[in-house]
């Protein structure tokens, strides 16, 4: 639902309580270094925070599992990024990558997340840790 997401081609493939997996496949408008046709930084910054919100809303939805979908829902309106920490410890070169987010800790005021931004070789490229405001 959110267009920033569908125009960088982030494609969810899983949705858990605690774990949210996605895709998301190189194109020539992600390059962020043209002779070395490597993802540019802001993409996986983006994406993994992406990643996290989606995990915490995951991990909302589970928790009140005895509300009506409206109310659930409704919860999601208050979340937001108030941290966010990213380690790029590889450059993101591939044809297409991987992503992996977890709820580390879910709050009544602040949840903590933990996400992976890996190569199609499953190799570690970059690391994310946030915090989101859900109250």
């Amino acid at each position: 639902m959110i267009v920033f997401n569908q125009v960088i081609g982030l494609k969810i493939t899983s949705i858990k309580a605690d774990r949210v997996t996605g895709s998301i496949a190189m194109r020539r408008e992600l390059v962020g270094h043209y002779s070395h046709n490597r993802i540019h930084g802001g993409v996986i910054s983006a994406r993994l925070d992406a990643m996290g919100g989606l995990a915490v809303m995951a991990a909302i939805g589970a928790r009140h599992m005895n509300e009506a979908p409206e109310q659930r829902i409704a919860r999601f309106g208050k979340l937001g990024t108030i941290d966010l920490r990213i380690d790029y410890l590889r450059p993101g070169i591939g044809d297409h990558f991987d992503l992996r987010a977890e709820v580390l800790r879910l709050g009544s005021r602040v949840a903590t997340t933990r996400m992976e931004f890996l190569g199609a070789d499953g190799k570690l490229l970059s690391t994310g840790a946030a915090a989101y405001i859900v109250s």
